[in-house]
Protein backbone atom coordinates (compact mmCIF):
# COMPACT_ATOMS: atom_id res chain seq x y z
CA UNK A 1 0.00 0.00 0.00
CA UNK A 2 2.80 2.39 0.89
CA UNK A 3 4.70 1.55 -2.32
CA UNK A 4 1.58 2.15 -4.44
CA UNK A 5 1.00 5.54 -2.83
CA UNK A 6 4.64 6.49 -3.40
CA UNK A 7 4.43 5.48 -7.08
CA UNK A 8 1.30 7.54 -7.58
CA UNK A 9 3.00 10.51 -5.98
CA UNK A 10 5.99 10.14 -8.27
CA UNK A 11 3.69 10.03 -11.28
CA UNK A 12 1.99 13.23 -10.17
CA UNK A 13 5.37 14.86 -9.57
CA UNK A 14 6.52 13.93 -13.07
CA UNK A 15 3.30 15.27 -14.59
CA UNK A 16 3.72 18.57 -12.74
CA UNK A 17 7.37 18.78 -13.78
CA UNK A 18 6.45 18.28 -17.44
CA UNK A 19 3.68 20.88 -17.23
CA UNK A 20 6.13 23.38 -15.75
CA UNK A 21 8.76 22.51 -18.36
CA UNK A 22 6.27 23.17 -21.16
CA UNK A 23 4.99 26.38 -19.59
CA UNK A 24 8.21 28.12 -18.52
CA UNK A 25 9.67 28.91 -22.00
CA UNK A 26 6.24 30.10 -23.19
CA UNK A 27 5.84 32.25 -20.08
CA UNK A 28 9.25 33.72 -20.90
CA UNK A 29 7.76 34.82 -24.23
CA UNK A 30 4.80 36.38 -22.45
CA UNK A 31 7.16 38.23 -20.12
CA UNK A 32 9.31 39.35 -23.04
CA UNK A 33 6.16 40.50 -24.87
CA UNK A 34 7.99 41.12 -28.14
CA UNK A 35 5.94 43.43 -30.36
CA UNK A 36 8.78 45.67 -31.50
CA UNK A 37 10.33 43.11 -33.84
CA UNK A 38 11.19 45.10 -36.99
CA UNK A 39 10.08 42.43 -39.44
CA UNK A 40 6.74 41.33 -38.02
CA UNK A 41 5.14 44.53 -39.31
CA UNK A 42 5.82 44.02 -42.99
CA UNK A 43 4.68 40.44 -42.50
CA UNK A 44 1.44 41.84 -41.07
CA UNK A 45 1.00 44.22 -43.98
CA UNK A 46 1.62 41.38 -46.43
CA UNK A 47 -0.99 39.25 -44.67
CA UNK A 48 -3.45 42.12 -44.93
CA UNK A 49 -2.64 42.59 -48.63
CA UNK A 50 -3.24 38.89 -49.28
CA UNK A 51 -6.54 38.99 -47.38
CA UNK A 52 -7.68 42.05 -49.35
CA UNK A 53 -6.64 40.77 -52.79
CA UNK A 54 -7.27 37.05 -52.17
CA UNK A 55 -3.97 36.37 -53.90
CA UNK A 56 -0.26 36.44 -53.15
CA UNK A 57 1.95 39.25 -54.45
CA UNK A 58 4.39 38.55 -57.27
CA UNK A 59 5.89 42.05 -57.32
CA UNK A 60 6.77 44.43 -54.49
CA UNK A 61 3.85 46.71 -53.56
CA UNK A 62 5.37 48.36 -50.47
CA UNK A 63 8.56 50.23 -51.39
CA UNK A 64 9.54 52.99 -53.79
CA UNK A 65 13.06 51.70 -54.48
CA UNK A 66 11.88 48.21 -55.48
CA UNK A 67 8.39 49.02 -56.73
CA UNK A 68 7.28 46.46 -59.26
CA UNK A 69 10.39 44.32 -58.75
CA UNK A 70 9.66 40.56 -58.63
CA UNK A 71 9.06 39.46 -55.05
CA UNK A 72 7.75 36.22 -53.58
CA UNK A 73 5.94 36.33 -50.25
CA UNK A 74 7.28 32.89 -49.40
CA UNK A 75 5.90 33.03 -45.84
CA UNK A 76 2.41 33.92 -47.06
CA UNK A 77 0.57 31.43 -44.84
CA UNK A 78 2.33 32.70 -41.72
CA UNK A 79 1.51 36.25 -42.78
CA UNK A 80 -2.18 35.47 -43.14
CA UNK A 81 -2.12 33.74 -39.75
CA UNK A 82 -0.38 36.58 -37.91
CA UNK A 83 -2.66 39.14 -39.55
CA UNK A 84 -5.77 37.22 -38.48
CA UNK A 85 -4.44 37.03 -34.93
CA UNK A 86 -3.69 40.75 -34.92
CA UNK A 87 -7.07 41.55 -36.44
CA UNK A 88 -8.83 39.55 -33.72
CA UNK A 89 -6.65 40.21 -30.65
CA UNK A 90 -4.56 43.28 -31.49
CA UNK A 91 -0.98 43.38 -30.22
CA UNK A 92 -1.82 40.59 -27.78
CA UNK A 93 -2.28 38.28 -30.76
CA UNK A 94 1.39 38.74 -31.72
CA UNK A 95 2.54 37.69 -28.25
CA UNK A 96 0.04 34.84 -28.23
CA UNK A 97 1.53 33.50 -31.46
CA UNK A 98 5.05 33.47 -30.01
CA UNK A 99 3.95 31.86 -26.74
CA UNK A 100 1.87 29.17 -28.46
CA UNK A 101 4.65 28.28 -30.89
CA UNK A 102 7.27 28.10 -28.15
CA UNK A 103 5.02 25.84 -26.10
CA UNK A 104 4.61 23.57 -29.13
CA UNK A 105 8.38 23.61 -29.78
CA UNK A 106 9.11 22.65 -26.18
CA UNK A 107 6.60 19.79 -26.27
CA UNK A 108 7.94 18.51 -29.60
CA UNK A 109 11.53 18.74 -28.38
CA UNK A 110 10.70 16.79 -25.23
CA UNK A 111 8.95 14.14 -27.33
CA UNK A 112 12.12 13.78 -29.41
CA UNK A 113 14.33 13.53 -26.33
CA UNK A 114 12.19 11.10 -24.33
CA UNK A 115 12.08 8.65 -27.26
CA UNK A 116 15.89 8.60 -27.12
CA UNK A 117 16.51 8.91 -23.39
CA UNK A 118 14.87 6.74 -20.73
CA UNK A 119 15.97 8.83 -17.74
CA UNK A 120 13.21 11.30 -16.90
CA UNK A 121 15.48 13.88 -15.24
CA UNK A 122 18.03 13.87 -18.05
CA UNK A 123 15.26 14.27 -20.64
CA UNK A 124 13.85 17.29 -18.80
CA UNK A 125 17.26 18.91 -18.36
CA UNK A 126 18.22 18.43 -22.00
CA UNK A 127 14.92 19.90 -23.16
CA UNK A 128 15.32 22.96 -20.96
CA UNK A 129 18.96 23.41 -22.02
CA UNK A 130 17.92 23.44 -25.67
CA UNK A 131 15.17 25.98 -24.93
CA UNK A 132 17.68 28.24 -23.18
CA UNK A 133 20.02 27.98 -26.17
CA UNK A 134 17.21 29.06 -28.52
CA UNK A 135 15.73 31.66 -26.16
CA UNK A 136 16.63 34.79 -28.13
CA UNK A 137 14.82 33.37 -31.18
CA UNK A 138 11.46 33.27 -29.43
CA UNK A 139 10.08 36.25 -31.34
CA UNK A 140 7.06 36.54 -33.68
CA UNK A 141 8.77 35.24 -36.79
CA UNK A 142 7.93 32.42 -39.22
CA UNK A 143 11.17 30.68 -38.27
CA UNK A 144 9.35 29.28 -35.22
CA UNK A 145 7.51 26.99 -37.64
CA UNK A 146 10.84 25.88 -39.10
CA UNK A 147 12.19 25.04 -35.65
CA UNK A 148 9.04 23.07 -34.81
CA UNK A 149 8.94 21.14 -38.08
CA UNK A 150 12.67 20.41 -38.00
CA UNK A 151 12.26 18.88 -34.53
CA UNK A 152 9.33 16.79 -35.74
CA UNK A 153 11.31 15.65 -38.78
CA UNK A 154 14.44 14.64 -36.88
CA UNK A 155 12.22 12.82 -34.37
CA UNK A 156 10.56 10.85 -37.18
CA UNK A 157 13.84 10.04 -38.93
CA UNK A 158 15.70 8.90 -35.83
CA UNK A 159 12.77 6.74 -34.78
CA UNK A 160 12.52 5.17 -38.24
CA UNK A 161 16.27 4.50 -38.34
CA UNK A 162 16.10 2.63 -35.03
CA UNK A 163 12.88 0.68 -35.55
CA UNK A 164 12.30 0.52 -39.34
CA UNK A 165 8.70 1.55 -38.71
CA UNK A 166 7.69 3.57 -41.74
CA UNK A 167 4.25 4.91 -40.83
CA UNK A 168 5.60 8.21 -39.54
CA UNK A 169 7.89 8.62 -42.57
CA UNK A 170 4.81 8.72 -44.80
CA UNK A 171 3.73 11.93 -43.06
CA UNK A 172 6.87 13.86 -44.05
CA UNK A 173 5.63 14.92 -47.53
CA UNK A 174 2.54 16.43 -45.88
CA UNK A 175 4.82 18.21 -43.41
CA UNK A 176 6.86 19.70 -46.26
CA UNK A 177 3.73 20.75 -48.15
CA UNK A 178 2.75 22.87 -45.13
CA UNK A 179 6.30 23.94 -44.28
CA UNK A 180 7.00 25.37 -47.74
CA UNK A 181 4.04 27.74 -47.36
CA UNK A 182 5.13 28.98 -43.96
CA UNK A 183 8.88 29.57 -44.15
CA UNK A 184 11.63 29.36 -46.74
CA UNK A 185 13.92 27.36 -44.45
CA UNK A 186 12.06 24.19 -45.31
CA UNK A 187 15.26 23.70 -47.32
CA UNK A 188 16.97 22.80 -44.02
CA UNK A 189 14.52 19.95 -43.74
CA UNK A 190 15.58 18.66 -47.14
CA UNK A 191 19.21 18.71 -46.04
CA UNK A 192 18.27 16.64 -43.00
CA UNK A 193 16.33 14.19 -45.15
CA UNK A 194 19.17 14.04 -47.66
CA UNK A 195 21.66 13.18 -44.90
CA UNK A 196 19.41 10.35 -43.72
CA UNK A 197 19.06 9.05 -47.28
CA UNK A 198 22.83 9.14 -47.89
CA UNK A 199 23.49 7.44 -44.57
CA UNK A 200 21.05 4.63 -45.41
CA UNK A 201 22.95 3.98 -48.65
CA UNK A 202 26.34 3.96 -46.93
CA UNK A 203 24.98 1.67 -44.22
CA UNK A 204 24.17 -0.98 -46.82
CA UNK A 205 27.82 -1.13 -47.88
CA UNK A 206 29.29 -0.98 -44.37
CA UNK A 207 26.79 -3.35 -42.73
CA UNK A 208 26.03 -0.69 -40.14
CA UNK A 209 22.90 -1.93 -38.39
CA UNK A 210 22.23 1.38 -36.70
CA UNK A 211 20.22 2.47 -39.76
CA UNK A 212 17.48 -0.05 -40.41
CA UNK A 213 15.53 1.97 -42.95
CA UNK A 214 16.00 0.85 -46.53
CA UNK A 215 17.30 3.63 -48.82
CA UNK A 216 14.48 2.96 -51.29
CA UNK A 217 11.91 4.12 -48.76
CA UNK A 218 13.90 7.20 -47.78
CA UNK A 219 14.48 7.99 -51.46
CA UNK A 220 10.76 7.80 -52.16
CA UNK A 221 10.00 10.02 -49.15
CA UNK A 222 12.63 12.55 -50.28
CA UNK A 223 11.23 12.65 -53.83
CA UNK A 224 7.65 12.94 -52.59
CA UNK A 225 8.65 15.71 -50.17
CA UNK A 226 10.36 17.73 -52.91
CA UNK A 227 7.23 17.46 -55.02
CA UNK A 228 4.97 18.27 -52.07
CA UNK A 229 6.94 21.42 -51.24
CA UNK A 230 6.15 22.76 -54.71
CA UNK A 231 2.47 22.85 -53.72
CA UNK A 232 2.64 26.55 -52.97
CA UNK A 233 1.47 29.66 -54.87
CA UNK A 234 4.91 30.07 -56.46
CA UNK A 235 5.38 26.43 -57.46
CA UNK A 236 8.91 25.30 -58.34
CA UNK A 237 10.04 28.94 -58.34
CA UNK A 238 10.24 28.71 -54.55
CA UNK A 239 13.51 26.76 -54.92
CA UNK A 240 15.07 29.58 -56.92
CA UNK A 241 13.99 32.02 -54.22
CA UNK A 242 15.63 29.83 -51.58
CA UNK A 243 18.86 29.76 -53.59
CA UNK A 244 18.87 33.54 -54.01
CA UNK A 245 18.44 34.04 -50.28
CA UNK A 246 21.25 31.60 -49.46
CA UNK A 247 23.56 33.20 -52.03
CA UNK A 248 23.15 36.72 -50.67
CA UNK A 249 26.20 36.93 -48.42
CA UNK A 250 26.49 40.71 -48.34
CA UNK A 251 23.89 41.00 -45.57
CA UNK A 252 25.76 38.82 -43.08
CA UNK A 253 27.73 41.71 -41.59
CA UNK A 254 24.92 44.26 -41.74
CA UNK A 255 21.97 42.57 -40.03
CA UNK A 256 22.43 41.58 -36.39
CA UNK A 257 20.50 38.33 -36.53
CA UNK A 258 22.65 37.13 -39.44
CA UNK A 259 25.94 37.77 -37.67
CA UNK A 260 27.82 35.13 -35.69
CA UNK A 261 27.14 34.68 -31.99
CA UNK A 262 28.85 37.43 -29.95
CA UNK A 263 29.15 35.19 -26.85
CA UNK A 264 27.92 37.87 -24.48
CA UNK A 265 24.88 36.10 -23.08
CA UNK A 266 23.99 32.75 -21.54
CA UNK A 267 22.20 31.27 -24.61
CA UNK A 268 25.36 31.60 -26.73
CA UNK A 269 27.45 29.66 -24.22
CA UNK A 270 24.67 27.12 -23.84
CA UNK A 271 24.86 26.44 -27.60
CA UNK A 272 28.62 26.04 -27.34
CA UNK A 273 28.30 23.67 -24.37
CA UNK A 274 25.75 21.51 -26.18
CA UNK A 275 28.00 21.37 -29.24
CA UNK A 276 31.08 20.32 -27.25
CA UNK A 277 29.08 17.75 -25.30
CA UNK A 278 27.68 16.26 -28.53
CA UNK A 279 31.21 16.02 -29.99
CA UNK A 280 32.36 14.23 -26.84
CA UNK A 281 29.50 11.73 -27.06
CA UNK A 282 30.28 10.95 -30.69
CA UNK A 283 34.02 10.75 -30.03
CA UNK A 284 33.65 8.03 -27.42
CA UNK A 285 31.49 5.84 -29.64
CA UNK A 286 33.24 2.59 -30.72
CA UNK A 287 32.31 3.37 -34.32
CA UNK A 288 31.60 6.87 -35.58
CA UNK A 289 27.87 7.19 -36.34
CA UNK A 290 27.87 8.82 -39.77
CA UNK A 291 24.30 10.16 -39.60
CA UNK A 292 24.82 11.96 -36.31
CA UNK A 293 28.29 13.17 -37.31
CA UNK A 294 27.01 14.60 -40.59
CA UNK A 295 24.12 16.27 -38.78
CA UNK A 296 26.48 17.85 -36.24
CA UNK A 297 28.76 19.10 -39.02
CA UNK A 298 25.81 20.68 -40.81
CA UNK A 299 24.62 22.24 -37.54
CA UNK A 300 28.05 23.71 -36.86
CA UNK A 301 28.29 25.21 -40.36
CA UNK A 302 24.99 27.07 -40.13
CA UNK A 303 24.74 27.83 -36.40
CA UNK A 304 28.21 29.31 -35.95
CA UNK A 305 27.78 31.32 -39.13
CA UNK A 306 24.55 33.04 -38.16
CA UNK A 307 22.96 33.41 -34.73
CA UNK A 308 19.54 33.21 -36.39
CA UNK A 309 20.27 29.53 -37.01
CA UNK A 310 21.63 28.49 -33.62
CA UNK A 311 18.49 26.44 -33.15
CA UNK A 312 19.94 23.85 -35.55
CA UNK A 313 22.84 23.13 -33.21
CA UNK A 314 20.56 23.24 -30.17
CA UNK A 315 18.21 20.62 -31.65
CA UNK A 316 20.85 18.36 -33.23
CA UNK A 317 23.19 18.38 -30.21
CA UNK A 318 20.29 17.70 -27.84
CA UNK A 319 19.18 14.70 -29.93
CA UNK A 320 22.74 13.32 -29.99
CA UNK A 321 23.11 13.76 -26.24
CA UNK A 322 19.74 12.17 -25.53
CA UNK A 323 20.73 9.15 -27.59
CA UNK A 324 24.31 8.90 -26.30
CA UNK A 325 23.98 9.52 -22.55
CA UNK A 326 23.30 6.41 -20.50
CA UNK A 327 20.39 7.12 -18.20
CA UNK A 328 19.22 5.27 -15.13
CA UNK A 329 16.63 2.53 -15.59
CA UNK A 330 15.27 3.36 -12.15
CA UNK A 331 14.57 6.95 -13.22
CA UNK A 332 12.34 5.99 -16.13
CA UNK A 333 9.38 8.16 -17.00
CA UNK A 334 6.17 6.73 -15.58
CA UNK A 335 3.26 9.07 -16.20
CA UNK A 336 -0.34 8.10 -15.51
CA UNK A 337 -2.76 7.60 -18.37
CA UNK A 338 -3.47 10.89 -20.15
CA UNK A 339 -0.58 12.40 -18.20
CA UNK A 340 0.81 14.25 -21.20
CA UNK A 341 -2.60 15.56 -22.16
CA UNK A 342 -3.11 16.87 -18.63
CA UNK A 343 0.38 18.40 -18.54
CA UNK A 344 -0.18 20.10 -21.90
CA UNK A 345 -3.55 21.52 -20.89
CA UNK A 346 -2.11 22.69 -17.58
CA UNK A 347 0.75 24.42 -19.40
CA UNK A 348 -1.71 26.16 -21.74
CA UNK A 349 -3.75 27.33 -18.75
CA UNK A 350 -0.61 28.60 -17.00
CA UNK A 351 0.41 30.58 -20.09
CA UNK A 352 -3.08 32.07 -20.42
CA UNK A 353 -2.99 33.10 -16.75
CA UNK A 354 0.47 34.54 -17.37
CA UNK A 355 -0.98 37.19 -19.68
CA UNK A 356 -3.17 38.44 -16.84
CA UNK A 357 -0.57 38.07 -14.09
CA UNK A 358 2.08 39.98 -16.08
CA UNK A 359 -0.48 42.54 -17.31
CA UNK A 360 0.28 41.79 -20.95
CA UNK A 361 -2.57 43.46 -22.80
CA UNK A 362 -3.03 45.78 -25.75
CA UNK A 363 -2.61 48.90 -23.61
CA UNK A 364 0.68 47.84 -22.04
CA UNK A 365 1.96 46.48 -25.35
CA UNK A 366 1.14 49.74 -27.14
CA UNK A 367 3.20 51.60 -24.54
CA UNK A 368 6.07 49.19 -25.01
CA UNK A 369 5.88 49.52 -28.79
CA UNK A 370 6.01 53.31 -28.60
CA UNK A 371 9.21 53.14 -26.55
CA UNK A 372 11.18 51.55 -29.40
CA UNK A 373 9.23 52.45 -32.52
CA UNK A 374 8.42 55.90 -34.03
CA UNK A 375 4.72 55.68 -33.12
CA UNK A 376 4.41 59.33 -32.04
CA UNK A 377 6.40 60.57 -35.02
CA UNK A 378 4.02 58.79 -37.38
CA UNK A 379 1.01 60.20 -35.56
CA UNK A 380 2.44 63.67 -36.20
CA UNK A 381 3.08 62.90 -39.88
CA UNK A 382 -0.46 61.60 -40.38
CA UNK A 383 -1.96 64.53 -38.49
CA UNK A 384 -0.09 67.06 -40.62
CA UNK A 385 -0.65 65.13 -43.84
CA UNK A 386 3.02 65.01 -44.86
CA UNK A 387 3.46 62.89 -47.96
CA UNK A 388 6.41 61.17 -49.60
CA UNK A 389 8.51 60.23 -51.39
CA UNK A 390 9.85 58.87 -48.10
CA UNK A 391 13.37 58.21 -46.91
CA UNK A 392 13.59 56.04 -43.79
CA UNK A 393 15.75 53.93 -41.51
CA UNK A 394 16.24 50.26 -42.42
CA UNK A 395 15.03 48.96 -39.03
CA UNK A 396 11.86 51.06 -39.13
CA UNK A 397 10.93 50.21 -42.69
CA UNK A 398 8.69 47.31 -41.72
CA UNK A 399 6.71 49.34 -39.21
CA UNK A 400 6.37 52.24 -41.66
CA UNK A 401 4.96 49.83 -44.26
CA UNK A 402 2.28 48.86 -41.75
CA UNK A 403 1.51 52.13 -40.01
CA UNK A 404 2.24 54.91 -42.52
CA UNK A 405 0.85 53.28 -45.66
CA UNK A 406 3.35 55.06 -47.89
CA UNK A 407 6.04 53.42 -50.02
CA UNK A 408 9.26 53.13 -48.00
CA UNK A 409 12.80 53.56 -49.27
CA UNK A 410 14.05 50.38 -47.60
CA UNK A 411 12.90 47.72 -45.15
CA UNK A 412 13.87 44.34 -43.72
CA UNK A 413 13.36 42.40 -46.95
CA UNK A 414 17.07 42.32 -47.61
CA UNK A 415 16.90 39.89 -50.52
CA UNK A 416 14.46 42.15 -52.35
CA UNK A 417 16.56 45.29 -52.00
CA UNK A 418 19.91 43.62 -52.66
CA UNK A 419 23.41 44.16 -51.30
CA UNK A 420 24.12 47.36 -53.25
CA UNK A 421 21.08 49.17 -51.93
CA UNK A 422 21.75 47.98 -48.38
CA UNK A 423 25.35 49.21 -48.60
CA UNK A 424 24.18 52.57 -49.89
CA UNK A 425 21.55 52.89 -47.15
CA UNK A 426 24.09 52.12 -44.42
CA UNK A 427 26.60 54.60 -45.84
CA UNK A 428 23.98 57.33 -46.16
CA UNK A 429 22.63 56.76 -42.65
CA UNK A 430 26.17 57.17 -41.31
CA UNK A 431 26.64 60.35 -43.39
CA UNK A 432 29.70 58.90 -45.08
CA UNK A 433 31.28 60.85 -47.96
CA UNK A 434 28.96 60.88 -50.95
CA UNK A 435 25.78 60.65 -48.87
CA UNK A 436 24.30 63.57 -50.78
CA UNK A 437 24.45 61.52 -53.99
CA UNK A 438 21.95 58.97 -52.67
CA UNK A 439 19.06 59.34 -55.11
CA UNK A 440 16.55 57.92 -52.61
CA UNK A 441 17.42 60.74 -50.21
CA UNK A 442 17.74 63.55 -52.77
CA UNK A 443 14.29 62.78 -54.18
CA UNK A 444 12.63 62.43 -50.75
CA UNK A 445 10.06 64.91 -49.53
CA UNK A 446 9.71 63.24 -46.13
CA UNK A 447 12.53 61.84 -43.95
CA UNK A 448 11.94 59.73 -40.82
CA UNK A 449 15.07 58.64 -38.98
CA UNK A 450 16.40 57.93 -35.47
CA UNK A 451 17.06 61.27 -33.88
CA UNK A 452 20.67 60.32 -33.05
CA UNK A 453 21.52 59.08 -36.55
CA UNK A 454 24.57 60.85 -38.06
CA UNK A 455 22.53 61.69 -41.14
CA UNK A 456 20.04 63.66 -39.04
CA UNK A 457 22.83 65.80 -37.62
CA UNK A 458 24.05 66.57 -41.14
CA UNK A 459 20.58 67.34 -42.47
CA UNK A 460 19.96 69.81 -39.65
CA UNK A 461 22.59 72.01 -41.29
CA UNK A 462 21.35 71.43 -44.83
CA UNK A 463 19.13 74.31 -46.03
CA UNK A 464 17.15 71.89 -48.20
CA UNK A 465 15.60 70.19 -45.17
CA UNK A 466 13.57 71.37 -42.21
CA UNK A 467 13.09 69.51 -38.92
CA UNK A 468 9.36 69.60 -38.20
CA UNK A 469 9.24 67.07 -35.36
CA UNK A 470 11.58 65.31 -33.00
CA UNK A 471 11.41 63.44 -29.73
CA UNK A 472 13.83 61.26 -27.79
CA UNK A 473 13.50 58.53 -30.42
CA UNK A 474 12.75 59.92 -33.88
CA UNK A 475 13.17 62.99 -36.06
CA UNK A 476 10.93 64.01 -38.95
CA UNK A 477 12.25 66.28 -41.67
CA UNK A 478 10.62 67.60 -44.79
CA UNK A 479 12.15 69.11 -47.92
CA UNK A 480 11.77 72.86 -48.11
CA UNK A 481 9.82 74.15 -51.06
CA UNK A 482 11.88 76.20 -53.50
Amino acid sequence: MIAATRTRGEQVAQTVAIALMYAVPALFCVHLACVNDPDVWWHLRTGEWIAQHRAVPHADPFSSSAAGKPWDAYSWLFEVLIFRLFHSLGLTGIVAYSAAMVLAITAALHHLVRRLQQDFSIAVLLTLAACVAMGHLFSPRPWLFTILFFIVEIDVLMYARRTNRLRELACLPLLFALWANLHIQFIDGFILLGIAFADSIVSRFTNDLRSRTHPVWLGLVLFASVCAASANPYGWHIYRTAYQLAAQTGVLDKINELQAMPFRELPDFCVLFLAFAAVAVLARAPRLPLFEAALLLFAAMVSFRSQRDVWVMAVVATAILAQGIAGSEKAREDLPRFGYAFASLSACAAVALGFAAMQVNNTSLATKLAADTPVKALEFVQQKGHAGPLYNDFNWGGYLIWALRQPVSIDGRAALHGDDQLDRAVATMNAQPGWEKDTELSSANLVILPVKAPLVQVLRLDPKYQVVYEDSLAAVLIARKN
